[in-house]
């Protein structure tokens, strides 16, 4: 984010988001929901995803999303396809909202345009610095930023349209050949370039309360059904309910940071 989450918060990675898309897969062995019906059984689990967006997703099936719907569907008991579709602006009005795909996955849990699950993990953006400084950067307001070399990759406007036009990527390996000092990047992001940057690298996790958009730095990751499908977004968290401790071993694995849930947005819900 001085590059951004991509888009708004609301839709959180906008270009980086990975989007799966999971139509029509079945409940046949799941209890009757006293919230709605249950989603009609069907033989698999599509799904709309980008071939190439890791650590999100891939055509090899290489990302930690991949592994997440893997284990949806695993839990569903039913089949799992993908229709690939590269990342674009109107990915949601070409599949979800068009019916192409039933769920897209990798959406913030407060976007208004879709009716979404639980969280199933709270991610935030990062300072990445080279590793074994003896006092890194923790804090926006550190006096010594006015002095170093600083790239950012922003999802959104939490700092106020600052950015810088290389991508998360470059920008951590920037960081890894010492040709930056700092860089601030969405985690999953951060997390996954920095592991293949051949260099020592530390993310620490920007405090809450700082930037132009106070408290707008973590986001609640959940998956996203149309606002008309209660009987789908109920069945995917029963699954994302009974699959928890699976999901948190996947994210450890990628190495995406994980920070606590808001108490204030969790009591709202």
């Amino acid at each position: 984010m001085l590059s951004r989450p991509e888009s708004k918060p609301s839709d959180v990675w906008n270009g980086w988001r990975i989007a799966v898309c999971l139509a029509a897969f079945g409940l046949g062995t799941v209890a009757a929901s006293e919230n709605g019906p249950l989603w009609p059984p069907t033989p698999e689990l599509r799904i709309c995803a980008d071939p190439n967006n890791l650590p999100f997703s891939n055509r090899a099936a290489q990302g930690f999303e991949n592994e997440i719907a893997e284990l949806i569907a695993q839990d569903l008991g039913v089949a799992l396809s993908y229709t690939w579709i590269p990342e674009r602006n109107s990915l949601l009005r070409t599949t979800l909202n068009d019916g192409r795909c039933d769920v897209v996955l990798g959406v913030t849990s407060s976007d208004s345009r879709m009716l979404t699950t639980q969280p199933y993990y709270r991610s935030t953006y990062v300072f990445v610095q080279r590793a074994r400084l003896t006092d890194p950067i923790r804090s926006l307001s550190d006096p010594r930023l006015g002095q170093l070399r600083i790239g950012i990759h922003v999802i959104g406007d939490e700092f106020n349209g600052l950015d810088d036009r290389r991508s998360p990527h470059e920008l951590i390996q920037a960081v890894a050949d010492g040709r930056i000092d700092l860089a601030i990047a969405w985690g999953p992001l951060a997390a996954y370039f920095a592991r293949i940057s051949g260099k020592p690298l530390a993310l620490t996790p920007v405090p809450a309360g700082q930037g132009a958009a106070a408290g707008q730095l973590s986001y609640d990751i959940a998956m996203g059904v149309r606002r008309n499908d209660s009987a789908l977004r109920n069945a995917l968290d029963g699954a994302l309910s009974r699959r928890h401790i699976e999901i948190a071993a996947i994210l450890a694995h990628y190495g995406v940071p994980v920070v606590a849930a808001d108490p204030e947005l969790a009591s709202r819900r």
